[in-house]
């Protein structure tokens, strides 16, 4: 549980916005960051973002909700959400576990994730209901 940033208090109801602020999210983040990591799947290593999640209550919304588009790719479970006007990702939907968001730490609100030192990698290359499918010949 990381309940500071730098400088910067972790609240229990932080905000979170994308880079031009047409997206605005609130977080529920009762225990801080928790769990912050980063993932070498083919679309996280691309966005370079350190993620955090949430329950999918613990995401609300604020403002820019038409601004929001979804990509979707590989098995469709997984639903990314980015900003249509700064390109910015804010969060997802995950894919190993759909009661949650993931969210990116860079858009909460004072944070700057250089703060927050070494984060580890998980392997999204291979995950576990990549395996499970059968490859096609």
């Amino acid at each position: 549980m990381i309940r500071k940033v730098g400088p910067t208090e972790i609240l229990a109801r932080h905000k979170a916005s994308c880079h031009c602020g047409a997206v605005e999210l609130e977080l529920t983040l009762p225990d801080g960051i928790v769990n912050p990591r980063r993932c070498d799947c083919s679309i996280c290593r691309r966005k370079g973002a350190i993620v955090a999640s949430v329950p999918l209550a613990g995401l609300r919304i604020i403002r820019g909700e038409e601004q929001l588009k979804l990509y979707q790719f590989n098995t469709g479970a997984a639903k990314h959400y980015f900003c249509q006007v700064c390109g910015i990702y804010t969060h997802h939907q995950r894919r190993s576990h759909p009661d949650q968001f993931g969210y990116n730490v860079g858009c909460l609100e004072g944070v700057n994730p250089f703060d927050l030192g070494d984060i580890p990698t998980e392997d999204g290359v291979n995950h576990p209901a990549d395996r499970a499918r059968t490859p096609l010949s």
